[in-house]
């Protein structure tokens, strides 16, 4: 038994002579028949098999990949020589040594696609020149038949042709983007000049595109990944010597400026990039040759809709608030189908980076962070007529109680009017969005948990717990619109997430489907948990104290649930609004990061956002959220709502005896001792429908919680010991 790990590796090492014995004599079977095709052919299958992504319909197209595409071919003579460098670097640093094919990094690749299950679908260990045979073969097939006619023909390939002439062909053929092929092309669009006129920190960029020319554009959302992929290309352009250690610290230092994006034939821009990213990421840069049709999940007319919209109300606001920028997206929650995804009021306004995608970009949530927390501490059995204190409180421990200066380790958060309202009831709170409560409401229910549950939601972006602390209830991470808007999704459904999603369909030049859309619905939530926050953010009693009855907030017959959040700074305001059918997200503020007026985002977002939700619901109509009632898991008098003491039972007003089955609701009242004190005295966060703590002091912020709400029932009339009655509850 101990010979069989000696056997193992000269088995392989067998086996894999006998593979490369049966490969070669494929290969000469085949060498025989193959021919080049000339670049005429290569052009015309190009347009012929063009990818066209189309909206949820499949009638709309939304763009063609080689629509007026865009080609200026040059002889390699009228290319810098850096550009010519950098993409060798960094695409195939032994061009200039092997005959095609790289042998070893044909074993390699092999190898390790064999350890994933998949003969050719992962590593191929590529040459520039097998990457002009793939462009000119254009074949979809992955097999094995079609690896060793691209090996044959890069073989044949370099025979026939000198390197330079190969690398001319891929220098014009090479996708940077959009429209745009070959280093001439690209060198206008990005640089205003010719590519024979490139700088060495220019070629590095170019070069660096091919990989993933949407990922890595300039005009995306990438721009920290594209820098560090021109480092890389720079690296390897020094590893190999084609620049000195001088030259490499020149351009890694040099700042360049990339002209404005040009107009193309696209509708919905920033959706349809971001669905060529997708693609890309999973089907490689040579999907836009394939002939691919893709259908979307965009609902055109509501993209139309909202691009207006979100224009009009940006310039509004640019004008009104300094805030210049604002983005929308529209997802059903019971499938994830984005339905329109508006990332900036115009992707081509070069004048506030309008091509950057505000909508998958990372910002701070503010206050529309909360109803994660709170769904947390419903969780755990707190309800919406729990109380909690909305009093000045310190609430860092290294701290005194009434220390409320703005020393470095001091944190003692108002609300957004600076003033505090005592005793009040989580659904008041929430729906107020009312700060004080809220810190303590996320120290009860605990980062870590609020953290882990707003990621099986959908929240993407607070992958290191220990980063953040009692301020993220109030916007302390970054997320992302698109994130925040499919999470809210899990209170539409019930508690149900189902990850968001831009693409129905997908099928190849034959019709054949490729890719297609299976929502698959995971319970995250509990039903009554869900509920019970729609319940609250549809409550217009509720936050009518902070934004007025029948706000921009309201709609006239119809439930809609919505949360507002403005950023501290005021350089975010963001507002995610529900029904059972479709979720709304928006966010106004500036790409700069630049601070707008100081007004909330009732003003500044709200307006956008109810224009674009009116018409989502004439779309995707919708009845009421579904209700439920309160189970009996709370019992103690503050998780009821009853925060002035202990609870002595129900009295009848009418006799002052107790309460029976038949008094009547409205004679019913509820006897407290008078005792007030914060809710950790009765309350033990770890357990807290569990007995309440023996000392109530080990608590680390009980001290921190106690004196300010002693001191608002001293100065409020409360004195231990009385007897009163409430209305009931």
């Amino acid at each position: 038994m101990r010979l069989l790990p000696a056997i193992k590796p000269r088995l392989v090492v067998t086996s894999t002579f006998i593979f490369f014995f049966v490969i070669s004599g494929f290969i000469l079977l085949w060498a025989a028949s193959l021919e080049i095709p000339d670049l005429g052919v290569v052009e015309e299958r190009r347009v012929a098999q063009s990818t066209k992504i189309y909206d949820r319909t499949g009638e709309i197209l939304l763009y063609n990949f080689h629509d007026n595409a865009e080609r200026t071919l040059v002889p390699i003579g009228h290319m810098s020589r850096h550009v010519r460098n950098a993409t060798v670097a960094i695409e195939d640093a032994e061009f200039y040594q092997h005959h095609g094919v790289r042998p070893l990094a044909v074993v390699r690749a092999i190898l390790t696609n064999l350890l994933h299950g998949d003969l050719f679908s992962g590593q191929g260990g590529s040459t520039i020149t097998q990457q002009v045979i793939k462009n000119a073969i254009l074949t979809k097939e992955k097999t094995l038949a079609r690896k060793l006619k691209e090996w044959i023909l890069a073989l044949k390939l370099e025979r026939q042709m000198g390197k330079e002439q190969i690398l001319e062909l891929y220098l014009n053929e090479s996708p940077y983007g959009g429209t745009m092929y070959g280093v001439e092309e690209a060198s206008f669009v990005f640089f205003g000049k010719h590519a024979a006129d490139l700088t060495l920190t220019e070629s590095a960029y170019i070069a660096a595109l091919p990989q993933a020319p949407t990922y890595y554009s300039p005009y995306g959302n990438h721009h920290d990944a594209l820098e560090a992929r021109k480092n890389l290309v720079l690296e390897k352009m020094l590893e190999h010597g084609f620049i000195g250690e001088d030259e490499y610290a020149a351009a890694r230092a040099e700042n360049i400026s990339f002209k404005p994006p040009r107009e193309t034939a696209v509708e919905a821009p920033h959706f349809v990039f971001f669905i060529k990213e997708y693609l890309e990421g999973k089907y490689g840069t040579r999907i836009e040759d394939g002939g691919y049709k893709v259908i979307t999940t965009l609902d055109a007319e509501l993209q139309r809709e909202a691009q207006e919209i979100v224009k009009a109300y940006a310039l509004e606001n640019e004008k009104n608030f300094n805030a210049e920028n604002a983005a929308v997206v529209a997802i059903d929650p019971t499938t994830g189908d984005i339905l329109a995804m508006v990332g900036s009021r115009d992707y081509f306004d070069a004048n506030i980076d309008g091509n950057y995608n505000i909508a998958v970009a990372n910002r701070q949530p503010g206050s529309s962070f909360k109803p994660f927390v709170y769904a947390e501490a419903f969780s755990k059995g707190y309800t919406p007529d729990t109380v909690l204190f909305d009093v000045r409180t310190q609430f860092s421990s290294t701290c005194a109680a009434d220390n409320f200066t703005s020393e470095e380790d001091c944190y003692s958060p108002g609300n957004y009017d600076n003033l505090f309202r005592g005793p009040i009831t989580l659904r008041s709170a929430l729906a107020q969005s009312i700060n004080v409560p809220a810190v303590k409401l996320l120290y009860l229910a605990g980062v870590r948990d609020s953290i882990r549950l707003a990621q099986s939601m959908g929240i993407t972006t607070l992958s290191d717990p220990d980063r953040y602390g009692l301020t993220l209830v109030l916007g302390g991470g970054e997320v992302r619109l698109l994130d925040m808007t499919s999470a809210y999704g899990v209170f539409a459904t019930g508690g149900l997430r189902t990850e968001p999603t831009g693409v129905l369909r997908i099928e190849d030049g034959d019709g054949n489907v490729v890719e297609a859309r299976e929502p698959r619905q995971v319970r995250v939530l509990s039903e009554d948990v869900a509920m019970h926050v729609s319940d609250v953010l549809s409550d217009d009693v509720a936050r009518a104290p902070a934004y007025g009855r029948g706000s921009a907030l309201a709609f006239a017959g119809r439930e809609v649930a919505v949360k507002t959040g403005t950023t501290d700074d005021y350089r975010d305001a963001w507002i995610i609004g529900y029904s059972p059918s479709v979720v709304v997200g928006a966010w106004a503020g500036n790409n700069d990061n630049s601070p707008m007026e100081k007004r909330v985002a009732g003003f500044i977002i709200a307006p956008l956002w109810h224009a674009v939700m009116e018409k989502a619901l004439a779309r995707y109509e919708s009845g009421p959220f579904p209700r439920t009632e309160q189970g009996e898991g709370a019992q103690k008098p503050i998780l009821r709502g009853i925060w002035q003491g202990n609870d002595l039972g129900t009295i009848d007003a009418r006799t002052g005896l107790p309460a029976t089955d038949s008094t009547p609701g409205e004679f019913r009242r509820i006897k407290v001792k008078v005792g007030v004190h914060t809710i950790l005295n009765t309350v033990d966060r770890k357990d807290p429908l569990g007995s309440s703590p023996l000392i109530p002091a080990l608590d680390p912020q009980f001290r921190l919680w106690e004196p300010p709400v002693r001191a608002w029932a001293l100065q409020n009339g409360y004195s231990d010991g009385f007897e009163v009655t409430i209305p009931y509850q």
